[in-house]
């Protein structure tokens, strides 16, 4: 211990007496350590960090599987089957999850809201923090509604009243009762604040109608492969039984950690791996820094080993300063990412999950430990016996302190720039190629104008109010033509972009022969709501759709949306043929459709489909004929990296059941601010009870692209920070060797050499280690960028014109940072030289 305590003492001194050295090494190890914990902090808190519930590796997602593969949602009749006859689940529940306008709290609000079965809580392992759980008499179909809310809810917007029986809000425009304040920090699914009985609407009898989402838990000691197979074996069967009704021919399950985060994996993934490449370019930095540092101790070395001291104890002392200098870097890398977090929080995409559990905590300190003291193990390892290898007493010999060695250490610090270059290679080649893809994806026609559209979501109150939901729209959209600015109003259910997805189904294309007195009466009589009371027209009805749905060339799939007359105009969208909605299609008119080019051209190719009868009553329950009166250009409402999908748009006025979140859309160029508060007291006058949310459809438009600008931001980042480490790493070493070579280039030029011969040597070399970089990265980069696939879009992994930018990038910046030290190189007067030692 004493002799280690001697060491340390002498490291500090050594760093202290070289302050710039020191310096300028630590301040690259922060850089390295900060950037690369920051990142790890956001992966642990992400993807590894256990889910904060009793027992979370037994709680599973499951999804429906089809022939095909795709994952889908379950139905409730093959939900309530697969609850009844598994036997490897503890429980398994449904929930699904909206924004919904809440009223009885402090003020109205847009607040989420989850309708949950009865054992959703018992799967996920919580207990009300103060109340109680539903009872049996508020899990049963047209129960009185009863609400369990978040301890935050309970906390901003019920003031933490302790009197929960006075507490009462309203839900979609029906009451609640508040019975129960849910546990600290527990939110799921989609951050929920409201949880309601999923069993207070009746289930949907339909095995393709697939509206919910399914977790479970596994019992004690069942594998997750065990429960798979059973479920999927009661998929088969449930197939042999109803063959067509229902699309499930198996059960897909995950964990449900990472099927919360199985979006995100890839991207993290990718900005862990740069970020791991910049704290290595980091340390390259440093170990030349540590040779040029022990090149010049190498008198020093040469005593203490004339005075006795062994190769260990040398080994020993460079260590030692390594774990100095690495102490300090990791200290101030931890505090500069403790900054960096927050940075990285605050620019973080809104769709990224588990941010709440993202932090500097214990796991990512010995995260940030274990790195600090691997980067001083390789440091101290690689400085010292690089130092101490050969004879160290031959430096005292005369004239040898600016010699000896000087060819093979040189080797070595190119080398390690050569290695330096390849790994800022593969950055710049990522972030080459996801910047290719953004301006790809921003180069594609996403189908309707962005510039000059305001939104407003609506939340609207339930199914008993369709009638009432209707005048509401048209009341709105009426009076907001009328705001000054305003010069054309719309509306949907589903924005283009926006995190929601659009409903899809089954529709089927009705032949003139089908459409017969006979059916229209049937039609009109199951759409009056009496399919319940009358089992005889249940079964009449039944048979009819089941005939229908036989003839799978008149079917097709396609996505639901409900629009206004002024949708279409809003947003640009262009109509190709036929007509749009307009004031003749009323609740009791004759129903009619808009449906998207690529619809068209599958069902109809080089015919017109206007006049054509379609029905497509399982996206609402309106078993109701729809006329398509008009056809229009094709939408890329998911992303703008996935193809058109073919749609189907209905009139608000005629099907409202799907209109209950809707959102306002306006054309004002001018100012939007006077514009949202025109707006908002329209609808406030209207129902105070609906509280609006306004933004601009270009934001909504750059939020779609958020998770791509994240991630080619911090790898541009990281990439520029890369360049600039290697730039400083090329001159130098380069400075370094022109320093230890001065006595050679001044015995060169009194022998002749010109001035340009001796920049030529110096860039040349500069030259070797660039291509000899840029050979190695292109290796690497083959090898690597197919992880960045699933990141792409329009651009190949190995797209040759991002590879020879980058290694034209790095051959110019080898020769820059071998510039200035050529330069110096060629002003060397001979005469200086020779005397130089």
């Amino acid at each position: 211990m004493h002799a280690l305590w001697q060491d340390v003492r002498y490291g500090l001194r050594m760093l202290a007496k070289n302050s710039g050295f020191t310096v300028v090494a630590v301040l690259t190890l922060a850089l390295g350590v900060g950037a690369t914990t920051a990142i790890f902090s956001v992966i642990y808190g992400v993807l590894l960090q256990p889910l904060s519930y009793t027992h979370p590796e037994q709680i599973v997602h499951l999804w429906e599987m089809s022939a095909e593969g795709h994952r889908m949602n379950f139905a409730d009749p093959n939900f309530t089957d697969m609850r009844s006859q598994n036997h490897s689940l503890q429980g398994i529940a449904e929930y699904a999850s909206s924004l919904e306008s809440v009223s009885g709290g402090k003020e109205p609000s847009r607040t989420m809201v989850a309708s949950v079965s009865r054992d959703f809580f018992a799967v996920m392992g919580v207990q009300p923090a103060i109340g109680r759980w539903f009872a049996a008499e508020e899990q049963r179909n047209n129960a009185p509604a009863a609400a369990l809310v978040s301890y935050s809810y309970w906390k901003q917007s019920l003031g933490s009243t302790q009197d929960l029986a006075s507490v009462h809000l309203k839900i979609e425009g029906q009451a609640a009762s508040v019975i129960g304040i849910l546990p600290v920090g527990f939110r799921f699914p989609d951050n929920t604040d409201i949880w309601i009985p999923r069993e207070i609407r009746a289930p949907y009898p339909s095995r393709t109608a697939h509206n919910w989402n399914v977790i479970a838990r596994l019992r004690e000691g069942t594998s997750l492969d065990a429960s798979r197979t059973e479920l999927t074996g009661i998929a088969q069967r449930l197939k042999q039984q109803f063959v067509d009704d229902t699309a499930m021919v198996g059960v897909a399950m995950e964990p449900l950690r990472e099927a919360m985060t199985s979006n995100v994996r890839p991207a993290l993934i990718v900005l862990f791996g740069a970020s791991g490449f910049l704290l290595l370019i980091a340390c390259a930095n440093v170990v030349n820094l540590m040779l040029a540092q022990a090149a010049g101790r190498e008198r020093e070395l040469s005593i203490r080993a004339a005075l006795g001291a062994g190769r260990h104890r040398l080994i020993r002392q460079f260590l030692t300063e390594a774990f100095l200098l690495s102490t300090i870097g990791g200290a101030l890398g931890v505090l500069a990412a403790v900054w960096g977090l927050n940075v990285l929080l605050a620019i973080a995409p809104g769709n990224l999950p588990r941010l709440e559990d993202v932090g500097i905590n214990v796991p990512v300190l010995l995260f940030s430990l274990v790195a600090v003291f691997l980067v001083a193990i390789g440091l101290g390892i690689f400085s010292a016996v690089r130092a101490t290898c050969g004879d160290p007493r031959a430096a005292l010999n005369e004239g040898s302190q600016k010699q000896a060695g000087t060819l093979g250490k040189q080797r070595l610090d190119h080398l390690i720039i050569s290695a330096q270059l390849a790994t800022t290679f593969v950055l710049l080649v990522g972030a080459g190629l996801l910047g290719r893809s953004l301006l790809r994806v921003l180069s594609v026609d996403p189908g309707f104008r962005t510039e000059g559209v305001l939104t407003m979501e609506l939340a609207l109150p339930g199914d008993p109010r369709k009638v009432q939901r209707i005048q509401f729209l048209n009341e709105v959209i009426a009076r907001m033509r009328n705001i000054p600015g305003v010069q054309e109003v719309g509306g949907t259910n589903v924005l283009p972009l926006a995190d929601a997805a659009r409903a899809d189904g089954s529709y089927v294309i009705m032949n003139p022969a089908q459409i017969s007195p006979s059916t229209q009466d049937l039609i009109q009589r199951a759409a009056n709501g009496n399919l319940d009371k009358d089992p005889a027209l249940l079964a009449e009805f039944s048979k009819f759709f089941e005939e229908i749905f036989k003839d799978q060339a008149h079917m097709g799939e396609a996505d639901y949306c409900v629009a206004s007359e002024g949708f279409f105009n809003t947003l640009g969208i262009p109509l190709l043929s036929g007509r749009l909605f307009d004031s003749r299609d009323t609740k009791d008119s004759l129903h009619v459709a808009v449906v998207s080019k690529s619809l068209a051209d599958e069902k109809w190719p080089k015919q017109n489909p206007i006049g054509q009868t379609v029905e497509f009553g399982n996206m609402d329950g309106d078993p109701r004929l729809m006329t398509i009166v008009g056809v229009v250009g094709d939408l890329r409402d998911k992303s703008l990296e996935t193809a058109p999908r073919p749609s189907i748009y209905v009139d608000y006025r005629q099907r409202p059941t799907a209109a209950q979140r809707f959102t306002i859309v306006m054309l004002a160029p001018g100012n939007p601010d006077a514009v949202f508060s025109a707006a908002r007291e329209i609808v406030r006058s209207l129902d105070p009870d609906v509280p609006p949310r306004f933004s601009t459809f270009s934001n909504t438009f750059a939020a779609s692209l958020g998770a791509r600008r994240f991630t080619l931001l911090l790898v541009g980042i990281f990439s520029a920070t890369a360049l600039l480490l290697a730039m400083a790493g090329i001159y130098g070493v380069t400075a370094y060797a022109v320093a230890q070579r001065t006595r050679e280039i001044g015995v060169r030029m009194a022998l002749g050499a010109s001035r340009r011969t001796v920049l030529g040597m110096v860039l040349k070399q500069g030259v070797i280690t660039g291509a000899v970089g840029v050979g190695t990265g292109i290796l690497g980069s083959l090898a690597l960028t197919r992880w960045l696939q699933s990141q792409l879009f329009g651009v190949s992994p190995t797209d040759l014109a991002t590879f020879a930018g980058v290694a034209l990038i790095l051959i110019l910046v080898s020769l820059a940072a071998c510039w200035i030290p050529g330069r110096r190189a060629a002003r060397v007067d001979p005469m200086v030289a020779l005397r130089y030692e």
